[in-house]
């Protein structure tokens, strides 16, 4: 079997609404919601746009602020191509760097784990590559915003 290799394909950053906590709900859990402003897309593979207010991110957050991602929201390619993108995910590091996170604090990617699992919905065509694909990326959260690199899996 060949060892998969993976190639960087481009770099999303999100500028981010201010955000949303609450529970623990019914489950157990805290919830949260942080909506997408709008952002840049820029790579060897793919350029263009976030659509402002599209979407957002959903985590669930246990009590030592370890998140599990779920976002979704739409891409808009330099062609004027419509993609939906849908980030899964989890962060995870000690509880004095995610406390830091959490209030917006700068903090080196390197001193926690963040990364994402992403699926693409475009249509047939020059971006049609992003659904026969698997990407695995990572994750820099900053004040108000999120940087995430990506890297097909080939």
């Amino acid at each position: 079997m060949q060892e998969p290799k993976l190639n960087y394909v481009f770099r999303i950053e999100i500028e981010l609404t201010p955000r949303i906590r609450y529970g623990p709900t019914f489950w157990g859990l805290e919830r949260g919601f942080v909506g997408v402003l709008g952002g840049t897309i820029s790579g060897p593979r793919l350029m263009g746009r976030v659509v402002p207010h599209s979407g957002g991110d959903w985590p669930v957050i246990k009590a030592d602020h370890t998140a599990r991602f779920e976002a979704r929201y739409l891409l808009e390619a330099d062609d004027g191509t419509y993609i939906e993108l849908q980030n899964r995910g989890i962060r995870h590091g000690s509880p004095e760097v995610l406390e830091r996170l959490q209030n917006n604090e700068p903090v080196d990617p390197s001193h926690y784990y963040a990364s994402v699992s992403p699926s693409f919905d475009a249509p047939e065509g020059p971006h049609a590559w992003l659904c026969r694909t698997m990407f695995v990326g990572r994750v820099n959260r900053t004040d108000g915003r999120a940087a995430f690199h990506y890297w097909a899996v080939e």
